[in-house]
């Protein structure tokens, strides 16, 4: 059984910088959170250290580009039915409007948030905001 390839590198002259392009870093990132994928390994397989790997990581964190490209990550959405309940003690009354219009619930460190349409674009965003900062 032969051992597999490995790369190496040799650096002469004055202890010098590699710099990685901003492509290069989102595509290793994008590897590293791959399914099943080890961050040591996969900075072992570029020849950087898990440090520098995982700093990386949380840059592409923080300007909220996960993916190769830099664009937006995303996160799965879960569609459920909305719970109806309705008791035959109690007679049935209408609904309010604000009940009957669908809405969004985006769940952030086991808050949840609703945003309904027509909800003012600058609040969101100062909640989601604040969501993300709690400990």
């Amino acid at each position: 059984m032969s051992e597999p390839r490995r790369r190496l590198e040799i650096f002469t002259g004055a202890g010098r910088r590699r710099s990685w392009s901003a492509e290069d870093k989102a595509r290793i990132v994008a590897e590293s959170r791959a399914a099943g994928a080890s961050v040591c390994a996969v900075a072992r397989r570029h020849g950087l250290t898990p440090q520098q790997l995982f700093t990386w990581r949380r840059e592409a964190r923080q300007r909220g580009t996960n993916n190769i490209g830099g664009a937006p990550a995303f996160v799965p959405v879960v569609l459920e039915p909305a719970a109806t309940t309705t008791t035959p003690e109690r007679p049935r009354r209408a609904r309010s409007t604000m009940a009957a219009t669908p809405a969004v619930e985006i769940e952030v460190a086991g808050l949840l948030v609703r945003v309904r349409p027509g909800m003012d674009v600058e609040t969101i965003t100062a909640v989601l905001q604040a969501v993300k900062t709690l400990p």
